[in-house]
């Protein structure tokens, strides 16, 4: 893959015309402030030239727009306010599912005073089993709309069906794909072109250069405001729900200009694992973490082990503090 960047205000007609009269497949795309065109195959279009280009790049990763060969600066994203991908550690926090707007509300405004920047909540929910809570839907997105316009902090709720773009464009601030979608080319493609944030989940079973790989499809719908999320993976081990690749979050904060954030809750399966590995994604240079907590975990309508109490996330945040400031960072 030839990456091509285009000096700016310079017509790439002349561009275009060279990439054709080779046979060559190209795309457009324009991210960061910056106009891109994307050319393969190298054999065709090595050596091509042209006053429009500021320069070239030969990329070596099948994910040139999300990878460091062009891009060699941290990306922020910034999702009404807060930004993420700088020194502050971005903390979105909530339960695993909207139940009821009183529910919502109430754990907003006790999450706000803990210092969470974003507050995070299923409207539509991908269960294994068809008999489970299966959310809220439309209701549960409004509910997420009055919780931002109440606390003033963001909200970010997973779609689960291309359909519903409209939706999650007018009620969420930053637009969720779940690890059972990461790889589903066609909700990927819709959420890049929503117009929104996106946090990318990495599927459970995905290398990270598929996860990354994601991402792409994303960026090349011209949305920048990708951050990618561990989420664990799965591997031979049972005695955790999933396995949390400490070591993927620190591989892909050196592939990737994005910025990576970790759920610690569900390959922790457990409420008292949640805290080390919260502490373990900072530690390997997670920006952001994304943590389920509810007022009452044993009565939530989903992840009820997995969920923090009040209580239990207050002290996490502590710990949190503690640990960034070891790091040069801030929560």
């Amino acid at each position: 893959m030839i990456l091509y960047v285009i000096k700016k205000g310079s017509s790439i007609d002349s561009l275009v015309d060279k990439l054709g009269s080779r046979g060559a497949s190209h795309r457009i795309v324009e991210l960061y402030g910056r106009k891109l065109v994307l050319a393969w195959p190298d054999n065709i279009v090595e050596g091509l030239t042209d006053p429009s280009i500021e320069a070239t790049i030969k990329t070596k990763k099948p994910y040139p727009l999300a990878s460091r060969e062009w891009k060699k600066e941290d990306t922020i994203v910034n999702v009404n306010g807060v930004e993420i991908g700088g020194k502050r550690i971005v903390i979105a926090a909530g339960p695993c599912s909207v139940e009821d707007e009183e529910q919502m509300i109430t754990i907003s405004r006790t999450l706000k005073n803990l210092g969470v920047s974003m507050i995070r909540g299923g409207a539509f929910k991908p269960r294994t089993s068809p008999y489970s809570f299966q959310g809220l839907g439309e209701k549960g997105l409004k509910i997420l709309r009055r919780v931002s316009e109440e606390t003033g902090l963001p909200v970010v709720s997973e779609i689960m069906d291309p359909r519903d773009a409209t939706l999650f464009r007018e009620y969420v601030d930053m637009v969720q794909i779940g690890a059972r979608n990461s790889q589903n080319f066609s909700l990927l493609k819709e959420v890049g072109r929503i117009g929104k944030p996106v946090l990318l989940k990495r599927g459970f079973g995905n290398t990270v250069d598929e996860w990354l790989s994601s991402a792409e499809y994303i960026l090349l719908e011209g949305n920048g405001s990708v951050v990618i999320c561990e989420r664990g993976i799965r591997s031979f081990e049972t005695g955790t729900r999933f396995t949390l690749d400490v070591g993927g979050i620190a591989l892909a904060k050196r592939l990737t200009h994005l910025p990576v954030c970790a759920d610690p809750s569900h390959p922790a399966g457990k409420r008292d694992l949640v805290a080390p590995l919260a502490l373990a994604a900072i530690a390997s240079g997670a920006d952001m973490l994304l943590i389920e907590v509810h007022h009452n975990p044993e009565r939530a309508l989903s992840d009820s082990e997995q969920q923090l109490d009040i209580a239990g996330f207050a002290s996490l945040m502590e710990r949190l503090r503690s640990v960034a400031r070891i790091l040069g960072r801030d929560v």
